[in-house]
Protein backbone atom coordinates (compact mmCIF):
# COMPACT_ATOMS: atom_id res chain seq x y z
CA UNK A 1 0.00 0.00 0.00
CA UNK A 2 2.58 2.21 0.81
CA UNK A 3 4.66 1.64 -2.11
CA UNK A 4 1.26 2.36 -4.22
CA UNK A 5 1.42 5.60 -2.48
CA UNK A 6 4.99 6.53 -3.50
CA UNK A 7 4.89 5.70 -7.04
CA UNK A 8 1.17 7.48 -7.12
CA UNK A 9 2.30 10.53 -5.17
CA UNK A 10 5.76 10.54 -7.49
CA UNK A 11 3.52 10.64 -10.98
CA UNK A 12 1.80 13.43 -9.37
CA UNK A 13 5.22 15.17 -8.56
CA UNK A 14 6.22 14.52 -12.52
CA UNK A 15 3.47 15.73 -13.89
CA UNK A 16 2.47 19.12 -12.11
CA UNK A 17 5.69 20.74 -13.42
CA UNK A 18 4.40 20.42 -16.95
CA UNK A 19 0.63 21.63 -16.32
CA UNK A 20 2.05 24.45 -14.83
CA UNK A 21 5.03 25.23 -17.16
CA UNK A 22 2.87 25.00 -20.42
CA UNK A 23 0.87 28.47 -19.91
CA UNK A 24 4.15 30.05 -18.94
CA UNK A 25 5.63 28.79 -22.33
CA UNK A 26 2.75 29.63 -24.34
CA UNK A 27 3.01 33.00 -23.17
CA UNK A 28 6.89 33.43 -23.67
CA UNK A 29 6.53 31.84 -27.37
CA UNK A 30 3.46 34.42 -27.91
CA UNK A 31 5.33 37.30 -26.81
CA UNK A 32 8.60 35.94 -28.62
CA UNK A 33 6.52 35.26 -31.47
CA UNK A 34 5.37 39.13 -31.70
CA UNK A 35 8.33 40.85 -31.48
CA UNK A 36 10.53 38.56 -33.94
CA UNK A 37 8.57 39.59 -36.82
CA UNK A 38 7.77 43.49 -36.40
CA UNK A 39 8.27 44.30 -40.19
CA UNK A 40 4.48 43.09 -41.41
CA UNK A 41 2.89 45.19 -38.70
CA UNK A 42 4.82 48.31 -39.62
CA UNK A 43 4.59 47.60 -43.91
CA UNK A 44 0.57 47.21 -42.49
CA UNK A 45 1.06 50.69 -40.83
CA UNK A 46 3.08 52.29 -44.19
CA UNK A 47 0.51 50.90 -46.52
CA UNK A 48 -2.60 53.89 -46.00
CA UNK A 49 0.28 56.40 -46.00
CA UNK A 50 1.78 55.62 -48.95
CA UNK A 51 -1.65 55.06 -50.47
CA UNK A 52 -2.38 58.94 -49.09
CA UNK A 53 0.30 60.55 -50.22
CA UNK A 54 0.52 58.68 -53.78
CA UNK A 55 -2.78 60.35 -54.38
CA UNK A 56 -2.18 63.25 -52.96
CA UNK A 57 0.87 64.02 -54.92
CA UNK A 58 -0.90 62.54 -58.11
CA UNK A 59 -3.60 65.44 -57.62
CA UNK A 60 -0.97 68.12 -57.12
CA UNK A 61 0.75 66.95 -60.76
CA UNK A 62 -2.34 67.46 -62.38
CA UNK A 63 -3.41 70.45 -60.81
CA UNK A 64 -0.10 71.96 -61.50
CA UNK A 65 -0.64 70.92 -65.33
CA UNK A 66 -4.22 71.96 -65.68
CA UNK A 67 -3.54 75.42 -63.90
CA UNK A 68 -0.43 75.89 -66.09
CA UNK A 69 -2.54 74.95 -69.43
CA UNK A 70 -5.38 77.57 -68.73
CA UNK A 71 -3.45 80.20 -67.01
CA UNK A 72 -0.23 79.66 -68.34
CA UNK A 73 2.49 81.54 -66.19
CA UNK A 74 5.33 81.41 -68.40
CA UNK A 75 8.11 79.07 -66.92
CA UNK A 76 7.07 79.70 -62.81
CA UNK A 77 4.52 76.22 -62.67
CA UNK A 78 6.41 74.19 -65.51
CA UNK A 79 9.78 73.95 -63.61
CA UNK A 80 7.35 71.98 -60.84
CA UNK A 81 5.60 69.34 -63.40
CA UNK A 82 7.92 66.23 -63.05
CA UNK A 83 8.45 67.20 -58.83
CA UNK A 84 5.88 65.11 -57.74
CA UNK A 85 6.69 62.37 -59.03
CA UNK A 86 9.84 62.27 -58.24
CA UNK A 87 9.31 63.00 -54.44
CA UNK A 88 6.76 59.96 -54.66
CA UNK A 89 10.05 57.97 -56.11
CA UNK A 90 12.04 59.34 -53.32
CA UNK A 91 9.84 58.18 -50.64
CA UNK A 92 8.50 54.95 -51.57
CA UNK A 93 9.88 53.82 -54.74
CA UNK A 94 9.50 53.09 -58.35
CA UNK A 95 6.25 51.31 -58.27
CA UNK A 96 4.42 54.14 -56.29
CA UNK A 97 6.39 56.30 -58.93
CA UNK A 98 4.72 54.57 -61.31
CA UNK A 99 1.34 55.08 -59.99
CA UNK A 100 1.29 58.57 -59.67
CA UNK A 101 2.04 59.42 -63.13
CA UNK A 102 -0.68 57.08 -64.37
CA UNK A 103 -3.05 58.16 -61.62
CA UNK A 104 -2.20 61.90 -62.92
CA UNK A 105 -2.57 60.72 -67.01
CA UNK A 106 -6.07 59.21 -65.70
CA UNK A 107 -7.13 62.27 -63.92
CA UNK A 108 -6.30 65.14 -66.54
CA UNK A 109 -7.95 62.69 -69.13
CA UNK A 110 -10.89 62.86 -67.17
CA UNK A 111 -10.70 66.79 -67.03
CA UNK A 112 -8.64 67.52 -69.92
CA UNK A 113 -9.67 64.47 -72.72
CA UNK A 114 -6.78 61.71 -73.19
CA UNK A 115 -4.93 63.57 -75.97
CA UNK A 116 -3.90 66.53 -73.38
CA UNK A 117 -3.14 63.72 -70.71
CA UNK A 118 -0.65 61.93 -72.42
CA UNK A 119 1.13 65.40 -73.49
CA UNK A 120 1.62 65.12 -69.49
CA UNK A 121 2.71 61.51 -69.20
CA UNK A 122 4.98 61.78 -72.32
CA UNK A 123 7.59 63.49 -71.06
CA UNK A 124 6.65 64.61 -67.37
CA UNK A 125 5.20 61.65 -66.23
CA UNK A 126 8.05 59.34 -67.20
CA UNK A 127 10.68 62.12 -67.09
CA UNK A 128 9.95 62.54 -62.80
CA UNK A 129 9.81 59.19 -62.33
CA UNK A 130 13.43 58.58 -63.94
CA UNK A 131 14.53 61.76 -61.38
CA UNK A 132 13.08 60.22 -58.93
CA UNK A 133 14.95 57.40 -59.56
CA UNK A 134 18.40 58.79 -60.21
CA UNK A 135 18.48 61.01 -57.58
CA UNK A 136 17.67 57.77 -54.97
CA UNK A 137 20.96 56.41 -56.18
CA UNK A 138 22.49 59.61 -55.66
CA UNK A 139 23.56 59.84 -59.37
CA UNK A 140 25.15 62.56 -60.43
CA UNK A 141 23.71 66.03 -61.43
CA UNK A 142 25.31 65.61 -64.69
CA UNK A 143 24.29 62.23 -65.43
CA UNK A 144 20.39 63.17 -64.19
CA UNK A 145 19.83 66.27 -66.41
CA UNK A 146 21.29 64.27 -69.10
CA UNK A 147 18.93 61.53 -68.95
CA UNK A 148 16.12 64.07 -68.22
CA UNK A 149 16.76 65.86 -71.37
CA UNK A 150 16.60 63.23 -73.19
CA UNK A 151 13.40 62.53 -72.41
CA UNK A 152 12.28 65.93 -72.51
CA UNK A 153 13.72 65.90 -76.04
CA UNK A 154 11.98 62.72 -77.20
CA UNK A 155 8.59 64.20 -75.81
CA UNK A 156 9.03 67.37 -77.87
CA UNK A 157 9.22 65.59 -81.02
CA UNK A 158 6.66 62.91 -79.74
CA UNK A 159 4.25 66.22 -79.47
CA UNK A 160 5.15 67.27 -82.74
CA UNK A 161 4.35 64.09 -84.30
CA UNK A 162 0.70 63.67 -82.24
CA UNK A 163 -0.14 66.89 -83.05
CA UNK A 164 0.78 66.54 -86.77
CA UNK A 165 -1.26 63.86 -86.77
CA UNK A 166 -4.41 65.01 -85.28
CA UNK A 167 -4.49 68.39 -87.10
CA UNK A 168 -3.39 66.64 -90.55
CA UNK A 169 -0.17 68.90 -91.12
CA UNK A 170 3.09 68.35 -90.67
CA UNK A 171 3.38 71.28 -87.82
CA UNK A 172 8.03 70.52 -87.97
CA UNK A 173 7.67 72.61 -91.07
CA UNK A 174 6.52 75.55 -89.53
CA UNK A 175 9.43 75.04 -86.62
CA UNK A 176 12.40 74.70 -89.42
CA UNK A 177 10.86 77.75 -91.66
CA UNK A 178 11.53 80.07 -87.87
CA UNK A 179 14.83 78.27 -87.73
CA UNK A 180 15.92 79.09 -90.91
CA UNK A 181 14.77 82.53 -90.51
CA UNK A 182 17.08 82.73 -87.35
CA UNK A 183 20.13 81.07 -89.08
CA UNK A 184 20.31 82.61 -92.31
CA UNK A 185 20.16 85.97 -90.23
CA UNK A 186 23.43 84.70 -88.21
CA UNK A 187 24.74 83.90 -91.53
CA UNK A 188 24.41 87.36 -92.77
CA UNK A 189 26.02 89.19 -89.17
CA UNK A 190 28.69 87.17 -89.95
CA UNK A 191 28.93 87.27 -93.61
CA UNK A 192 28.72 83.96 -94.44
CA UNK A 193 26.77 84.06 -98.37
CA UNK A 194 26.05 80.21 -97.64
CA UNK A 195 22.58 78.50 -97.34
CA UNK A 196 22.15 75.99 -94.71
CA UNK A 197 20.83 73.12 -95.85
CA UNK A 198 17.65 71.72 -95.10
CA UNK A 199 19.25 68.65 -93.31
CA UNK A 200 21.74 71.54 -91.55
CA UNK A 201 18.65 73.25 -90.18
CA UNK A 202 17.16 69.88 -88.92
CA UNK A 203 19.76 69.53 -86.90
CA UNK A 204 20.57 72.99 -85.80
CA UNK A 205 16.71 73.29 -84.86
CA UNK A 206 17.49 69.58 -82.73
CA UNK A 207 20.12 71.02 -81.33
CA UNK A 208 18.51 74.02 -80.03
CA UNK A 209 15.64 71.64 -78.41
CA UNK A 210 18.15 69.64 -76.39
CA UNK A 211 19.81 72.76 -74.99
CA UNK A 212 16.51 73.84 -73.69
CA UNK A 213 15.59 70.70 -72.59
CA UNK A 214 19.01 71.31 -70.50
CA UNK A 215 18.50 74.58 -69.33
CA UNK A 216 15.13 73.30 -68.39
CA UNK A 217 16.23 70.12 -66.37
CA UNK A 218 19.27 72.52 -64.40
CA UNK A 219 16.52 74.68 -62.96
CA UNK A 220 14.02 71.90 -61.82
CA UNK A 221 17.08 70.99 -60.18
CA UNK A 222 17.68 73.95 -58.60
CA UNK A 223 14.15 73.76 -57.49
CA UNK A 224 14.21 70.23 -55.90
CA UNK A 225 17.15 71.20 -54.42
CA UNK A 226 15.51 73.84 -52.70
CA UNK A 227 12.73 72.32 -52.35
CA UNK A 228 13.03 68.78 -51.42
CA UNK A 229 15.83 69.80 -48.55
CA UNK A 230 13.06 71.47 -46.65
CA UNK A 231 10.75 68.59 -47.00
CA UNK A 232 13.13 66.41 -45.49
CA UNK A 233 14.13 64.04 -49.19
CA UNK A 234 17.20 65.89 -50.53
CA UNK A 235 18.40 65.54 -53.69
CA UNK A 236 22.18 64.78 -54.82
CA UNK A 237 24.33 67.49 -54.06
CA UNK A 238 24.99 69.67 -56.94
CA UNK A 239 28.67 70.71 -58.08
CA UNK A 240 30.76 72.94 -56.54
CA UNK A 241 30.43 76.17 -58.85
CA UNK A 242 26.62 75.31 -58.60
CA UNK A 243 26.77 75.95 -54.34
CA UNK A 244 28.77 79.22 -55.18
CA UNK A 245 26.63 80.60 -57.92
CA UNK A 246 23.47 80.38 -55.90
CA UNK A 247 24.96 80.67 -52.29
CA UNK A 248 23.59 77.43 -50.70
CA UNK A 249 24.74 76.13 -47.89
CA UNK A 250 24.22 72.58 -46.41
Amino acid sequence: MSDFLSADAASNSGSSPSTNKDPQTADISAMAGENTNPEPRRELGEAPLRLVETAFLASTASLIWLVNYYFPLGPLLRVFFPIPIALVYLRWGHRAAWMTALVSGLLLSVLMGPTRSILYVIPFGIMGVALGGLWRRKASWSLSISVGALIGTVGFFFRFWLLSALVGQDLWVYVTAQVTEIVEWVFVKLGWLSVPSLSTIGAIAAGMILVNNIVYLFVVHLVALLLLDRLGNPIPRPPRWVQLLIDYEE
